[in-house]
């Protein structure tokens, strides 16, 4: 498989897994009545058929439903708190508040490395790791919606423009996934990553890059950002569809959904970032 600067679509199984005797399975691009010569894959299998773009869709959703809902809950309950304490009384909320955003944040990273570098196709642990995501942005959107009403809906509709914008662009082929914009959106991630953690360091040591300070600068690398997650789900795409094409069993969806939803949150993030910005007074 080509690469990918999506870690959860690395080192996957190669081969024809799961085949069997009804050969390959086909992908998003698949022709209409399928591939002549192969049979279509049984449907009463369970997990050890070939996945299909079907499983990627509905475990992708399902995984998306348990973020939005661990998120909303999470968001109307800071909500909640911090009209009822108001300022000056939200003190003790506040810690107990960020200790939340942070456990969300922290058992959505483990989790993630369990999944990534143990290569674990499974639905719990995507779902836990969507849950706890959810739990963190949901923390995170409820604060700031709370002081820049609407920024919310915004960033969720930002995220599903820019998620069905980048599907649009893979589905008609306007943009090739080619090893060299492969190489390209690689060296973006890391690129960015770098940087962010050499801000992250100095800012500790109390130098300012400007980059997350809310000024022009941040405004400009958000932007950035956002466009190269974006090109990122094309990649996305594309190991999911090579995925299903070397005929890996079904359970490999919940991998191919965890793959897409680290690049969702990371989107949304990035756009709730780029929007308290541009709110800001």
């Amino acid at each position: 498989m080509r690469s990918t600067s999506n870690p959860a679509f690395r080192n996957l199984p190669r081969g024809n897994v799961g085949y069997g005797q009804y050969g390959p399975n086909t992908g998003f691009n698949q022709p209409e009545g399928g591939f002549p010569g192969y049979a279509p894959a049984p449907t009463d299998r369970g997990d050890d058929r070939p996945m299909t773009v079907d499983d990627v869709v509905v475990k992708t959703g399902i995984s998306l439903g348990v973020a939005l809902v661990a998120g909303v809950i999470t968001a109307i309950w800071a909500q909640t708190q911090l009209i009822t304490n108001a300022f000056g009384k939200v003190t003790g909320f506040t810690g107990a508040l960020i200790g939340v955003g942070i456990a969300g944040l922290i058992v959505g990273l483990v989790l993630s490395l369990i999944i990534s570098f143990g290569q674990k196709a499974s639905g719990p642990l995507t779902l836990a790791y969507s849950a706890a995501e959810g739990v963190f942005l949901g923390a995170l959107t409820g604060v700031l919606e709370y002081f820049l009403p609407g920024i919310a809906l915004q960033a969720i509709l930002g995220t599903a423009g820019v998620f069905v914008a980048m599907l649009v662009v893979y589905k008609t082929g306007a943009v090739k996934v080619t090893p060299k914009l492969t190489k390209w959106i690689i060296g973006a991630v890391v690129g960015v990553l770098i940087l962010s953690l050499l801000n992250l360091v100095l800012w500790a040591f109390g130098v300012d890059m400007g980059i997350r300070s809310g000024g022009t600068l941040s405004i400009v690398f958000s932007l950035v950002v956002i466009g190269i997650a974006a090109f990122c789900f094309l990649l996305d795409f594309d190991m999911a569809d090579k995925m299903i094409r070397e005929g890996l069993p079904a359970k490999w969806a919940w991998y191919a959904a965890f793959g897409l939803m680290t690049t969702l949150v990371w989107l949304y993030l990035e756009i709730l970032r780029l929007l308290s910005y541009l709110n800001s007074d």
